[in-house]
């Protein structure tokens, strides 16, 4: 174990890799020591903003807006407690949650109407947003396999009046199979060995991680990206997103479908109104990948973001996925 961290030594030689420079390791390896500014978003579908904020004020809660959407705050992380055990969070006024879940919603930016899939939902955050993105309106499809976080998924969506959204208690990885060609856009927020959610003050939070993990999930990411494809209409778009350093559950998952479907899918430049990003990796591990990988990009954390990786496709013409 590294004695400045107390991070797997293995993790931290991995990530030394993928960063471009000592400089961000340095950043990022910071990230994991410090409590980051809470972060939260006023649910538009149940109340006017400036009421929120009002309230906010009034508990000596002082947030300050996200440039890119008016709607997300930042405060002191120290304020947190208070925000959980508000009543606007216990009455789904607002809803704590970090910004760079937020911009892979916006990656995805659905439409009022559409038919749209989140094909491993819990606990719905990011289905809040696709929900108030779509004025409430069309549907969302909403998967999730685990049953304890899909009875939280459900009561999520309840509390804070997603009422577009159909929640389904069942394995993503079929769903491609049953739903072929039904959605206009599909968000993948993989299950991924939670790389982003380390934490010095939080042991717990590595304990489960290793190499060996992280190919077990690889296959399993590969699977449900294939769903999801197979789930979208020609022409709609898939939002592929971990929380995860590992290339292994990234780019190797995105240039394995490249390489599957090379006429049949294809990455569209990820674009976010922030500065630390990282562009995807091309080689890993000495294996070359396709230079199209530059499209994707991981979002870097700091004292405000978790870290994430995003890649956008469009889909072609193609019967089904192998």
């Amino acid at each position: 174990m590294n004695t400045a961290t107390q991070l797997p030594e293995a993790f931290l030689r991995r990530l030394r890799l993928i960063l471009p420079s000592d400089a961000v390791y340095h950043e990022v390896i910071t990230s994991f020591l410090m409590p980051k500014l809470v972060s939260f978003r006023i649910n538009r579908l149940k109340v006017n903003p400036q009421a929120v904020m009002t309230g906010l004020k009034g508990a000596g809660i002082r947030a300050t807006a996200f440039d890119y959407w008016p709607h997300m705050f930042h405060c002191p992380a120290e304020n947190r407690a208070m925000l959980l055990s508000h009543p606007f969070a216990e009455n789904g006024l607002i809803y704590i949650q970090n910004p760079s879940s937020l911009l892979a919603a916006l990656l995805l930016a659905p439409m009022p109407g559409e038919t749209v899939l989140d094909l491993a939902a819990a606990p719905g955050g990011k289905t809040l947003i696709l929900a108030e993105l779509m004025e409430n309106t069309g549907q969302i499809s909403a998967v999730e396999a685990v049953k304890p976080r899909f009875f939280k998924l459900r009561h999520i969506l309840e509390l804070h009046g997603a009422k577009n959204v159909k929640t389904y208690l069942q394995d993503g990885k079929t769903v491609g199979f049953k739903c072929q060609g039904r959605f206009d856009r599909t968000l993948l927020d993989a299950p991924c060995s939670s790389e982003a959610r380390f934490s010095i003050q939080e042991p717990a939070s590595w304990s489960h991680w290793s190499e060996k993990k992280i190919q077990e999930l690889a296959r399993k990411q590969k699977q449900l990206l294939f769903s999801a494809i197979q789930a979208t209409k020609p022409g709609g778009i898939i939002v592929y997103c971990t929380c995860s350093f590992a290339p292994e559950e990234n780019e190797m998952v995105v240039n394995h479908v490249l390489k599957k479907l090379p006429d049949g899918i294809g990455l569209l430049p990820v674009e976010l109104p922030i500065a630390n990003l990282q562009r995807g990796l091309t080689h890993w591990n000495d294996k070359e990948m396709s230079p199209e990988l530059v499209k994707t990009a991981r979002i870097l954390p700091d004292n405000v973001y978790n870290a994430m990786y995003l890649a956008v496709f469009i889909k072609g013409q193609f019967s089904r996925a192998p």
